[in-house]
């Protein structure tokens, strides 16, 4: 049975009464959680329980997890992190510390009951790159950023939670913030495929992905990669990406037209999923009717996903505390 083709964000620290209601309606595929629905462990299990108690299965249960700035669940209860790109400048060991790093992350996840994390991120550092994304890189060329993306990845699922990645086809050369306006790049196919898209074509076996919103002129000079099928459709046959898509969140300026229109201009340029955060009930209620159910091909990429949700390996936690510090000292 199909499942509505909505990630969706809950209001507050506890499932209200209409969103029961509304959830169990819609069946949306996922939830994801931020800053507003978290306050102690014991809230966010509570939490991560009852909504998947008001759909009546193990729905995935996302978050934005990164460490650093981008960060919902922090001190006292959680660990702080370093922003990512000055923790590969500063670990003796990158690669080790980046895997330490997500486990550790991927341990506080699993203990709560989320099961899914919008990382790794495989965006290239460019010298223009905007303070929103600079420091949450990894890198400026292809090979370190897709080895620590990588090494990233398998931590997570080490820890029994899905790595999504993000965000494809590449968000490295934005001058602005997706959040107020929309992106555009003006570099040519050859330099795209050279820089932005090689580090997601290098890891486009990973079982879930979130496009950019962001227009490559070159390729649709009038759309966003999230809106645009002529975008999709190099993200699935030239980057060869054929895991889950979903989009960046629907609420960020970048996109143009009501919640309603980007959500089904989303849908129809091919992503399998729509990401809507903010948690207001009439544009929930809106973008669900909206977004109907998810295509046959998106429940059997979604399926191949959660097929790789497994209980996580055993780790000694303090150890690997001690040996990320140490790995920073």
């Amino acid at each position: 049975m199909a499942h509505g083709a909505v990630i969706v964000g809950p209001q507050e620290h506890v499932v209200t009464d209409w969103e029961k209601a509304h959830f169990r309606e819609t069946d949306p595929w996922g939830f994801i959680l931020f800053a507003r629905n978290v306050d102690t462990p014991e809230q966010v299990r509570r939490l991560t329980g009852g909504l998947r108690d008001a759909v009546g299965r193990d729905a995935p249960i996302l978050i934005d997890q990164e460490g650093g700035r981008v960060q919902r669940m922090r001190a006292p209860h959680w660990r702080e992190y370093l922003p990512a790109l000055d923790q590969m400048a500063r670990a003796s060991d990158p690669l080790r510390a980046m895997w330490l790093r997500n486990r550790l992350i991927a341990q506080e996840l699993h203990d709560v009951g989320i099961d899914t994390n919008c990382a790794p991120l495989a965006d290239l550092l460019e010298d223009t790159a905007h303070p929103v994304m600079r420091n949450r890189l990894y890198g400026t060329d292809v090979d370190t950023v897709v080895k620590a993306a990588r090494t990233a990845a398998e931590a997570h699922l080490a820890g029994g939670v899905l790595p999504i990645l993000k965000h494809i086809p590449g968000y490295g050369r934005a001058t602005v913030d997706s959040h107020k306006d929309l992106p555009r790049v003006d570099a040519d196919r050859a330099s795209l495929e050279a820089r932005e898209f090689a580090p997601f074509k290098a890891l486009n076996d990973m079982a879930m992905g979130m496009t950019a919103h962001i227009v490559f002129a070159a390729i649709d000079p009038d759309q966003p990669a999230t809106t645009s099928d002529t975008m999709m459709r190099v993200i699935r046959q030239d980057i060869g990406f054929d895991g889950l898509i979903m989009t960046d969140d629907i609420g960020m300026d970048a996109l143009s037209g009501t919640p309603v229109e980007r959500a089904k201009a989303s849908l129809r340029a091919g992503c399998d999923l729509v990401l809507h955060c903010n948690g207001d009930r009439a544009e929930v209620e809106a973008v669900a009717a909206a977004s109907g159910q998810m295509s046959d091909a998106a429940m059997v990429r979604a399926d191949r996903a959660l097929a790789q949700r497994k209980p996580p390996v055993p780790i000694d936690i303090p150890g690997a505390i001690a040996e990320l510090e140490a790995l920073l000292a």
